[in-house]
């Protein structure tokens, strides 16, 4: 059974949040009031972005839509500076992940020594064109030559809320952001989506298909601006007419292209992860990956991670009947906030946001998906029955099941240090590999 500090922070937790709720639902927000949206509330503790790496991982925000508050938070992890990898033996993949000693020994071995002399010469020389850090240590990211930077994968990140409440610059959602960034290896998208009630469906799902779209224009600038060439030449030297012009549209696109993701991001390896409601949002955002196919190039979406998903539906599971009154997020509360998200003429339980089941739609082409689900939970049951429905048409579909777990176990601020939360993030690490390590570089399971 949960801690009794859980069950007090429980109680706590379902008093305030059930006010905020009941306290909307009496006094509705006028949607065409607050077109722009809010993506974060005022008694939120955000944590500021930090584009020093400082604890191994860098942050930025960006806001990406002059017509919404749409942002992003991009997390880049201190491996991305490291240069290409050539091929590895499994074992060394596997004690690189799991033993902190060696991920502390290649990051030491690019700082310079108390002498000034860096302390692996052949890899430092390898970095100079990355132009990458000031004198204050913030990483700009800029690389003129990009083929010598480590390419990650990027992984879309949508936090939890229950369509209402959350931040992707959260305290919390930093933390678990920055933890999934070192452990996976990849670069994490937090996505800054609208919240109800001013914002109610299908804000949050368009949202998060934007910041997918926007991942491929990214990439396709990038890529263009690389194919100019900088054209550079010493000083005092003439240019031709076609070097002036590559200058000039390199210019324009450097001025365009988000610099982190150019040098670092490999969007043939897109994974998506979702917490709780934004699990929901994952889910609508690879059906819609699917559905673009070529379109979307050279954003490939190789698999998501669902953990706890906000799913609902009109006919009750066993677990929805047992525990409707479970921690933190208890039925009666949760369709509170459904009624907040939907608009009023199309409430249903079996709305396609809430029951993935319930559509008409082909499962066979969705990517590989895990499943996070806890104990304790009245969403378990639903969450189980979709990861069946996926492995019934012979999607890689794997459910992690945590004993005496809660929903957002793993993610909500104080349990955020517990063993159970790191050991989650460490299982997610360790599936998400399979997908997007290189062939040849997998991890054995």
């Amino acid at each position: 059974m949960p801690s009794v500090a859980v069950k007090l922070y429980s109680v706590f937790f379902k008093f305030l949040l059930k006010q905020r709720l009941q306290s909307w639902i009496q006094d509705p927000i006028n949607e065409s009031s607050n077109p722009y949206g809010v993506t974060t509330r005022p008694e939120e503790s955000v944590s500021a972005p930090n584009p020093c790496f400082t604890d191994g991982v860098a942050t930025k925000d960006i806001h990406i839509d002059p017509f919404t508050a749409l942002c992003i938070r991009i997390f880049l992890p201190e491996s991305s500076l490291s240069p290409p990898e050539q091929s590895h033996p499994k074992s060394h993949l596997r004690s690189s992940l799991l033993d902190p000693n060696s991920i502390n020994r290649r990051r030491n071995s690019y700082a310079p020594s108390d002498t000034g002399t860096p302390r692996n010469d052949s890899r430092r020389s390898s970095l100079d064109g990355l132009n990458s850090r000031s004198d204050n240590n913030v990483y700009r990211g800029y690389s003129p030559q990009p083929q010598k930077c480590r390419k990650l994968p990027i992984m879309l990140q949508f936090h939890g809320g229950g369509w209402v409440s959350g931040s992707n610059e959260s305290v919390a959602n930093d933390f678990f952001c920055r933890r999934i960034a070192k452990l996976c290896d990849v670069i994490v998208v937090a996505v800054g989506y609208r919240l109800a009630p001013e914002n109610k469906y299908p804000a949050a799902f368009d949202d998060g298909l934007k910041v997918l779209n926007w991942l491929g224009k990214q990439a396709n600038l990038a890529e263009c601006c690389k194919s100019m060439g900088s054209g550079a030449r010493g000083v005092g030297a003439e240019f031709t007419k076609a070097e002036v012009q590559r200058h000039i549209v390199d210019a324009f696109g450097a001025s365009m292209v988000e610099p982190w993701l150019a040098a670092h991001g490999d969007p043939s390896r897109c994974v998506l992860l979702g917490v709780s409601c934004g699990a929901n949002i994952a889910d609508y955002v690879a059906c819609k990956a699917i559905e673009a196919g070529k379109r979307l190039d050279p954003i490939k979406v190789v698999a998501q991670v669902l953990m706890y998903p906000f799913f609902i539906g009109s006919i009750p599971t066993k677990s929805e009947t047992r525990l409707a009154n479970s921690y933190f997020y208890d039925m009666p509360m949760c369709l509170l906030a459904w009624k907040l998200f939907l608009p009023v003429e199309k409430f249903s339980l079996d709305h396609p946001a809430g029951n993935p089941l319930i559509l008409d739609r082909s499962l066979k082409r969705m990517p590989p998906t895990l499943t996070i689900v806890a104990e304790h939970d009245w969403m378990r049951d639903r969450a189980i029955a979709y990861s069946e429905a996926l492995r019934n048409v012979n999607v890689d579909a794997p459910v992690l099941e945590y004993k005496d777990a809660v929903h957002e176990f793993a993610t909500l601020d104080m349990l955020l240090k517990t063993p159970q939360a790191q050991a989650c993030a460490e299982d997610i690490a360790i599936w998400v590999k399979k997908y997007i390590s290189f062939r040849g570089n997998e991890l054995s399971y």
